[in-house]
């Protein structure tokens, strides 16, 4: 019978949280690395570029890869021969270790948990409570894995009951498209299959857990259905051309994962759940055993009589790729003189810099702003001729002026366009991801533009922040308004004041370059 303590787990935990904020998992920066030697696409290359860079300066740094450092979700698998030493419940240990990793002071993690999610939506302040999947198993092991799962990838998950006659594989690749790139592509794709609804998706997520090797897949042949699926999936979603943050390219997916299960003979449940730039997760034991050392890889099995040991990889084994401003190869903008006119004239997927002051400000801050325009009420702040960043940072430690800072979704901000742009005097915007219908046409109506930056390099988008202070909304916390001040900021142009999307003419133009879908072989 083995004895798992309380504050083992507790502590255990903490330290895994803490650990993925900053750590990418080796097998997939890897993969990374080998999606941009190849990748042709200047687009693509460029972001997954900055994507790497801030990978490597996160882990020097020790600050969160992304500003949405996720929701806590933990796998655990309990031996059936454990007993534990604890006054808590499970839950309330994890949550406690959670707690801690979110509250540490050297990292501190940004809480975006909301209780009361259909009512007030009041921040629990420590990410907690975390989300816990269980299993009793045969041993004397606990096995935990423990994933940071941020908002934006969760955004994109997607289930279908099919009938049994149907093409899942017709079906995944309709529905990729439709996630747009809010998901932060390259990624892994988990597909659940079978059971009912609920096991569907948690076969999905669950899949994405498990280490990038479809190369070796490839390698050495499918030996089931779910492998030869995978195999077919990766190719046929890359021919898409979706490519880096959905501005075009040849990888989409750096790794498909099949996960299935029995189901009912008048169903067929699937499930599609993304795992983002960010990709946060870490695998261990403890048993009791003494400790163990920790081996590189992305899921780490630890033995321990007490907390997990944590070792942590070499920078020496990331990809030697770094991204730096280029005057050269992108247009400098000075934002504290930015007119309608230089906006106006911007042309979709050119490179700029911005320097200058902008403001922020995303959901919270768009429905109060929105709010007290209805009532005729006096804003905190001026956006005429002002440029506005859809983002929710990590508070600064020490020396910083801004923790980690990248860029959230933009779509969640479509619905305010044009009241920002027609009664506000907004003149451009900066987010992740495409703009819907609605933000183009309002965006062309008015000869704005719209900005994106890198998903999943918030660290190296921090760096360009050299002042900020909030100046409006300070009750928000992370949504309030700031104003930052920045230097050499990179974005690219995504929708010009024509209405062009390069998020639609990009993935069209490397479909086509691709050659389409390849025919699936008899």
């Amino acid at each position: 019978m083995t004895t798992i303590r309380q504050d083992d787990l507790i502590q255990s935990i903490a330290d895994a949280f803490q650990f993925i904020s900053y750590y990418h998992p080796l097998d997939y920066i890897q993969a990374l690395g080998a999606a941009y030697d190849r990748e042709e696409s200047p687009a693509a290359k460029d972001a997954i570029a900055q994507i790497l860079t801030n990978s490597r300066m996160s882990a020097e740094g020790h600050r969160p890869i992304c500003q949405d450092t996720g929701i806590a979700l933990v796998f655990l698998k309990v031996g059936m021969q454990v007993q534990w030493d604890a006054t808590l419940s499970v839950q309330e240990m994890v949550d406690e270790g959670v707690r801690r990793a979110y509250g540490n002071a050297d990292n501190p993690l940004r809480a975006s948990v909301l209780a009361d999610p259909a009512g007030t939506r009041k921040n629990t302040k420590d990410n907690t409570p975390a989300v816990v999947h269980y299993e009793i198993v045969p041993g004397h092991h606990v096995e935990v894995i423990c994933a940071a799962k941020g908002g934006g990838s969760e955004a994109k998950a997607k289930f279908a009951m099919l009938n049994p006659s149907d093409d899942l594989v017709d079906w995944i690749l309709k529905t990729v498209p439709t996630m747009g790139a809010g998901w932060c592509p390259p990624g892994i794709l988990g597909v659940g299959i079978g059971g009912t609804p609920e096991k569907a998706m948690l076969l999905a997520k669950e899949a994405i857990m498990a280490p990038v090797d479809i190369q070796q897949l490839k390698a050495r042949g499918a030996k089931n259905r779910a492998e030869e699926l995978r195999l077919e999936l990766y190719e046929k979603i890359n021919a898409l051309g979706i490519g880096a943050q959905g501005l075009g390219g040849l990888t989409t997916v750096l790794d498909v994962k099949v996960l299935d299960y029995p189901c009912h003979a008048a169903n067929l449940p699937v499930a599609l759940i993304p795992n983002c730039a960010a990709t946060r997760h870490i695998h261990f034991h403890l048993d009791g055993s003494g400790p163990a050392k920790l081996t590189r890889h992305i899921h780490f099995h630890l033995h321990g009589s007490g907390p997990a040991k944590l070792e942590p990889p070499s920078l020496e084994d990331w990809p030697k790729v770094t991204w730096q401003a280029d005057a050269a190869t992108a247009t400098r903008v000075d934002l504290n003189s930015l007119s309608k006119t230089q906006v106006a004239a911007w042309t979709p997927g050119q490179k700029l810099l911005l320097n200058g002051r902008m403001l922020t400000g995303r959901d919270a801050a768009h429905k109060r702003i929105a709010d007290m325009l209805a009532k005729g009420e006096k804003l905190p702040v001026d956006f005429t001729n002002r440029v506005i960043y859809y983002v929710g940072p990590v508070d600064p430690v020490r020396d910083e002026v801004m923790g980690p800072a990248g860029p959230t979704t933009a779509t969640r901000m479509d619905k305010f366009t044009r009241m920002m742009l027609e009664q506000t005097g907004l003149i451009s915007m900066i987010g992740k991801s495409e703009r819907g219908a609605v933000a183009i046409e309002a965006i062309k109506d008015n000869k704005s533009a719209y900005l994106m930056a890198v998903g999943g390099a918030a660290y190296l988008v921090a760096k360009a922040i050299k002042s900020a202070k909030v100046v409006g909304f300070a009750d928000l916390g992370m949504e309030a308004i700031y104003e930052f001040e920045v230097k050499d900021m990179p974005v690219t142009v995504a929708v010009d004041a024509l209405g062009t999307s390069v998020h639609i003419t990009g993935p069209a133009e490397w479909k086509a370059r691709i050659g389409g879908i390849p025919v699936k072989q008899a």
